[in-house]
């Protein structure tokens, strides 16, 4: 197979390279650096996009999306709201908060009144469900679902009595003003498994309304449900656009999703800075086999070889054991993030307590990618220095030590 000049000195050095013991020992640990710290970043990294991921399916499964103003628009207006962007569903939603009173004590709850028939068809809540089924929630019947930690907390159980007092709506009695109140029947559990289970409960829509002692016209906004969550930006600015009032989930939630960013980004620099490191490694070997090669340059000047294709010859010898690692770091981290869970079962360690279902993996291959290219693109930078001192040699002083 035909080579060129440079490519053939080049990876000739690179092989040669383990006549030096001192030499080799330094691309072998520059080697071993660059497999292990890329290896670290995929598999980090997507833990942490599997991590992001979840608390994107339990935590916004639970708050809404978007809530819109709808209130003195008709079926036909509210109707337009499902042709924008990312949209895929509506349904109407009263929002208040609440206390839940039982004999075994009292909780703060944010109350959302829905109409079950109207939610969208792989609702988390009703893919959740323990007991019972949100369509069991009637209007005039005063069903009530909780999350399973809440009625923990509660000592309630399915088909129990709970009283719920509402912290918007008050009555005006003889003896002042009482806040409104009534008891509820338990008709459903549901586990999501996020902080929300324990702060949120679910009654249908008409109740709500007698609850806060006023029409449904009066108190019902739209709930928007995307698909993608994390394209609110896009949808934002289309309800501006066309006058909507409206409340997104980056009200609520955004500082969690902010700081889960940041330390998904933290991580991934500072694994990048240790394969920096491993890949400067190559800077020193290949000083070292630039030294020892002058007079090998000197020869290869002499018989005319240009400057250009010299760098070459250093900047592929220094690539050789870059790409060497990233190749293995590549292979050994797809491996690792595949087998985590496995890995971590085997030795018994337990990183989500209570979860079960081990570490949320997501291999995002574009972000593997990326991480490929900043990999060599730092083992090129590498190879720069030495090639441009390969270049600096003077075949005269070289040869005259010969």
């Amino acid at each position: 197979m035909y080579y060129p000049v440079s490519a053939f000195i080049g990876f000739r050095y690179a092989r040669a390279s383990k006549g030096n013991p001192f030499i080799a020992f330094i691309n072998f640990f520059s080697v071993a650096g660059i497999t292990l710290g890329l290896a670290a970043l995929i598999t980090i990294s997507s833990v942490m996009n599997g991590f992001e991921a979840d608390l994107k399916t339990r935590i916004l499964g639970i708050t809404p999306h978007f809530i819109v103003d709808s209130e003195n628009k008709n079926d036909a207006q509210r109707a337009q709201l499902s042709e924008i962007r990312h949209v895929k569903a509506q349904s109407r939603v009263i929002e208040s908060e609440g206390l839940l009173q039982s004999p075994a004590g009292l909780r703060g709850v944010m109350v959302q009144g829905i109409e079950p028939q109207t939610l969208p068809p792989g609702d988390i809540i009703s893919n959740s469900m323990l007991a019972g089924d949100l369509t069991d929630l009637v209007a005039g019947e005063y069903g009530i679902v909780l999350g399973r930690p809440l009625a923990a907390a509660l000592s309630l159980g399915l088909g129990d009595k709970v009283r719920l007092i509402s912290a918007d709506a008050s009555v005006y009695t003889p003896f002042g003003r009482i806040p409104s109140q009534r008891q509820f029947r338990i008709t459903g559990l549901f586990d999501v498994g996020s902080e929300l289970d324990d702060k949120v409960v679910l009654m249908h829509l008409h109740d709500s309304a007698r609850l806060l002692r006023t029409a449904v016209q009066n108190a019902a906004s739209t709930r928007l449900y995307l698909d993608d969550p994390f394209a609110w930006q896009e949808v934002k600015k289309v309800l501006d656009k066309q006058g909507w009032d409206s409340q997104n989930w980056r009200q609520r939630q955004g500082p969690l999703f902010d700081a889960v960013k940041m330390e998904k980004n933290m991580m991934s620099l500072m694994l990048l800075l240790i394969i920096a490191v491993a890949a400067f490694n190559i800077v020193s070997s290949l000083v070292m086999v630039v030294t020892e090669k002058k007079a090998d340059i000197a020869i290869l000047r002499t018989q005319g070889m240009t400057g250009p294709g010299l760098m070459r010859i250093f900047m592929l010898n220094g690539l050789y054991n870059g790409i060497k690692g990233t190749l293995f770091g590549l292979i050994l981290g797809i491996l690792l993030t595949k087998q985590l869970n496995n890995i971590l079962g085997l030795f018994g360690v337990q990183v989500m307590p209570g979860k079960g279902a081990g570490l949320p993996v997501d291999i995002q291959w574009s972000q593997i990618s990326l991480t490929v290219m900043l990999s060599v693109m730092l083992c090129v930078l590498a190879t720069l220095y030495p090639a441009i001192r390969a270049i600096r040699v003077q075949p005269a002083d070289a040869l005259r030590a010969e």
